[in-house]
Order: C-alpha cells, then structure tokens, then sequence
C-alpha cells in the first residue's frame, strides 16, 4: 500500500501564516482546513456559500452537489474577503486557472521547504481530523466526501 507523507498542523499553519497575499491564503485554507479539491475551490462563488456550509456543484463523485463546511473563521474571512473585493454572486471567487493553482500551493510549500501539492492540504485536513478523535466514517463521508469508505482508508492507512 502506498504510504502518504502527512504534512503535519504546525507545517500547514506555518504556511498559511506565512502567506501574504489573501486570495492565496484563503485558497490554501478552504483545502487545508475544509477538505476541498483544489478545482471546488476554483468553482466556488458567492451564491455558493450559506454561512459555514459551501454548495459544491458538479463534484467529482458526480453527484449535483454536494457540501463542505467551513471552520467559522475561515467562513468569516472568505465573507470578508468576497464583500472587500464586490465579488458578485454569480461570479467565481477565485478566477485563476487550476495551473495557477497548483502554482500558489507549489510556492506556499517553498516557504517552509517542502514540496507541496494540493491534495496533501486535502489529506492533512482529514487526518488531523481523525487523529482529533472524529470517527474515520464522518471523515471519510463528510469531510471528504467519499462515496466509498475505502478510498478514505486508502489515503489514511493508519487510520489517520
């Protein structure tokens, strides 16, 4: 089985703290703090969000939707973020492409001398969620959305 480097809470909290410009920072939470795939996050508009609770359009499990929760301040910073640039409802939040992406991730790692990628946010989201205590079956339905219980166990050997 393939072992996955887990990037650990400190190193991501580093790299966000060290990441200047707003847009990066909040791209770098919404995968690191909320479980989401690099292209839902490029997805995102503001009609999406209600709250703490992101609408998810065409996801990858294909289904219509689904949702993703937010930690509230990363809710209230994205908000924040979304009134201070009059960001219309209808229009993405983020309008980079998923290469631009990869880029500010990629950088966001370089910071603190790591090779990141965006997946390994979404991946230590969810097992510092399980090494917290939450049941491997919410991580795996609810944060990460997996259809399968599998493929969360594929990503969490250990069970996080």
């Amino acid at each position: 089985m393939i072992q996955f480097k887990i990037i650990e809470k400190d190193v991501v909290d580093e790299i966000i703290f060290r990441t200047p410009n707003p847009r990066n920072r909040l791209i770098l939470e919404l995968m690191a703090r909320a479980c989401m795939r690099v292209g839902e996050v490029l997805k995102l508009r503001p009609n999406d969000i209600e709250d703490r609770k992101v609408l998810i359009r065409d996801p990858k499990s294909g289904k219509e939707s689904e949702v993703a929760f937010l930690p509230q301040k990363v809710a209230d910073r994205l908000k924040k973020y979304i009134s201070g640039n009059r960001i219309n409802p209808g229009d993405r939040i983020f309008p980079i492409t998923y290469a631009a992406a990869r880029i500010i991730v990629k950088k966001a790692g370089e910071l603190v001398d790591i090779r990141l990628r965006p997946h390994d946010l979404r991946r230590h989201a969810a097992t510092y969620a399980s090494r917290s205590g939450m049941p491997l079956e919410i991580v795996s339905k609810v944060l990460l959305r997996h259809s399968n219980l599998s493929t969360t166990q594929y990503y969490l050997p250990d069970g996080g």
